[in-house]
């Protein structure tokens, strides 16, 4: 008799193909996702991140493009970047003067991940992106969406290569072919981190 083999076991962190995040992000921009629950975005590949307080990253944005994609999360702004900015950092803010400083700023690059923002719904669909949301003055603020989740405020475009909207080193002095220039950028990045560690210092101290 031969012996019945039984068939293989699914990984636990297999991803499914029902997942309506992960399919927006394979099948309509075409960007990889890590395996497994929840669904992440691997950083290194064709972009890097930079978590950074709210009110930073909105001061950032006159210096992204329309297409440089753009989330929020409770207070933090997740900029999107060309990848390998990450690595470049550490010498952009000590040639920028703000390498000695303590800055509220993490940049994931090589090798990481962040959990991808939730997708946004088109027009007539229900819930949109966190820009359309944002009211008159255009900016989301922190309740957008759930402090566990992510929102787009400025959502990558289907069908459209994200590289060449991403702020990028190479564009310093406008050699970028119209990128976004990360060292402004970074510049104004900082200036806002420091100005919120400032205020946050002076502020007096509460005694019960």
């Amino acid at each position: 008799m031969v012996p019945t083999v039984p068939p293989p076991r699914r990984p636990s962190g297999a991803r499914r193909p029902d997942d309506p995040v992960r399919r927006w992000y394979e099948n309509e921009l075409g960007w990889a996702t890590v395996p497994g629950p929840p669904v992440e975005l691997p950083t290194g590949l064709r972009f890097d991140v930079l978590d950074v307080p709210a009110r930073a990253g909105f001061a950032a944005l006159r210096h992204l493009g329309p297409g440089s994609p753009v989330a929020v999360r409770a207070d933090r702004a997740l900029l999107f970047v060309a990848a390998g900015s990450a690595e470049e950092l550490p010498g952009l803010l000590d040639w920028l003067e703000w390498g000695s400083l303590p800055l509220d700023l993490v940049a994931t690059g090589s090798g990481g991940r962040v959990g991808a923002p939730l997708p946004p719904v088109r027009a007539g669909g229900g819930r949109g992106g966190a820009e359309g949301r944002a009211g008159a003055n255009g900016l989301a603020g922190p309740a957008t969406g759930s402090r566990g989740a992510a929102v787009w405020l400025r959502p990558p475009e289907p069908g459209c290569e994200v590289e060449p909207s991403l702020p990028t080193v190479s564009a310093l002095g406008g050699g970028g072919g119209g990128a976004p220039d990360l060292a402004r950028l970074v510049e104004t990045v900082a200036t806002e981190c420091h100005r919120i560690r400032l205020r946050r210092c002076s502020q007096p101290l509460a005694f019960s």
